[in-house]
C-alpha cells in the first residue's frame, strides 16, 4: 500500500502531493511529488532530485520543505515498505 506525505493547504487543494508508491522497491529509495500528471523523484538518501525532467525548479519550495522536514518520516515508511533495498544502513539517523 503506497504511503501518501499530507501536505499543508494549500498545496493540495492546487494537486500537489507526495506519495511513496507501492511498486518502486527496485529503484532508488525516493519520494514521489506529483502536481497533476507531472511527477518529479526525491531521494530519501541524498535529499537532492534523481531526475532533470520536469525541472525541479517547478515544484514550490514550501513543498521541497515539507518534504525534507519528513525525512525521518519518509525514510522509516520506505524501510518498512522495501526492507530489501533500506535506506536506514546508508544514513545516520538525523533525529
Amino acid at each position: 500500500m503506497p504511503f501518501t506525505l499530507n501536505l499543508p493547504e494549500p498545496w493540495p487543494s492546487r494537486g500537489w502531493k507526495a506519495k511513496i508508491r507501492d511498486r518502486e522497491r527496485l529503484e532508488p529509495p525516493h519520494v514521489t511529488i506529483l502536481q497533476k500528471t507531472r511527477a518529479w523523484r526525491f531521494d530519501l538518501r541524498s535529499g537532492k532530485f534523481l531526475d532533470k525532467e520536469p525541472d525541479p525548479k517547478e515544484v514550490p519550495k514550501e513543498v521541497v520543505d515539507e518534504i525534507r522536514s519528513n525525512l525521518t518520516l519518509l525514510r522509516r515508511q520506505w524501510d518498512g515498505m522495501f526492507p530489501e533495498n533500506p535506506i536506514s544502513s546508508e544514513e545516520p539517523d538525523d533525529e
